[in-house]
C-alpha cells in the first residue's frame, strides 16, 4: 500500500501528487529531450543516407557490369560482321581475278587470231595491203601536218 490515494486517513494535500518542477527544470528536460530527438534524427538520417550510398554504389556497379557486357557483346558482333564482310570482299576479290584472268586469256587468244588471220590476208593480197598502208600513211601525215 504505497499509494497514499489507497489510506482514506490521509489528509496531506501534497499526497498523490508529484512536485511541480521549477521552470528551469522544465527548460532542461525539454532541451534534453530535443536533444535526443535530434540525435535519434541525425542517427537516422545517417542511416538512410548509408542506405542510400549502398544502394548508389550497387547501382553503379551494376551499370558498370552492364555497360562492360554491352560493349563485349557489341565487340563480338562487330568482329563477326567484320569477319563477314572480309570473308565476302574475299569471295569477290577472287571473282574479280578470276574474271579478268579469263578474260585477259580470251583477248590473247583473240589478238593471236587476229595476228594470224592478218598474216594469211597480207600473203594473199601483198598488193591491195601495201597500197592501203600507203593509203593510210599519206591520210596519217596529211592530219598530222595540220
Amino acid at each position: 500500500m504505497s499509494n497514499p490515494f489507497s489510506a482514506a486517513n490521509s489528509l496531506d494535500p501534497e499526497a498523490g501528487f508529484t512536485q511541480t518542477p521549477s521552470v528551469g527544470q522544465a527548460a532542461n528536460d525539454l532541451r534534453a529531450a530535443a536533444g535526443e530527438k535530434a540525435r535519434e534524427f541525425v542517427h537516422t538520417a545517417e542511416e538512410k543516407a548509408a542506405v542510400l550510398k549502398d544502394r548508389a554504389v550497387e547501382t553503379a556497379q551494376h551499370l558498370r557490369e552492364s555497360a562492360t557486357e554491352r560493349a563485349t557483346q557489341f565487340k563480338a558482333a562487330a568482329s563477326e560482321k567484320a569477319t563477314a564482310f572480309k570473308a565476302a570482299a574475299a569471295d569477290k576479290a577472287q571473282h574479280f581475278k578470276e574474271s579478268a584472268t579469263e578474260q585477259w586469256q580470251d583477248t590473247r587468244v583473240r589478238a593471236k587470231e587476229l595476228h594470224v588471220t592478218s598474216e594469211d590476208y597480207i600473203r594473199q593480197n601483198p598488193t591491195k595491203c601495201v597500197l592501203g598502208a600507203l593509203g593510210a600513211g599519206f591520210l596519217i601525215g596529211l592530219i598530222v601536218r595540220r
